[in-house]
């Protein structure tokens, strides 16, 4: 006896809502002089990690980027990981 979508037929997994990090009481602020912050958001390649994955609010992921960007600009962040 098979069950249908609508009968007991548990999912594999459950996977637990990320919270944005930036967000709330005592969150870290966003700032381009922070490079040990913005390193976390950095891959080993040197990419910008996605919301997705770092489970950033969209807002705040664009102020992260554009925080990596300035701080790549004045050279305290690598533009490329060897």
């Amino acid at each position: 006896m098979a069950m249908g979508a609508s009968g007991g037929a548990r999912r594999p997994f459950f996977r637990r809502r990320k919270t944005c990090p930036f967000s709330g009481d005592n969150a870290p602020k966003i700032d381009y002089k922070d490079t040990k912050l913005l390193q976390r958001y950095i891959s080993e390649r040197g990419k910008i990690v996605p919301a997705r994955i770092s489970a950033v609010s969209n807002l705040k992921q664009r102020e992260l980027a554009i925080a990596i960007k300035r701080s790549r600009f004045l050279g305290l962040l690598p533009y490329v990981l060897k």
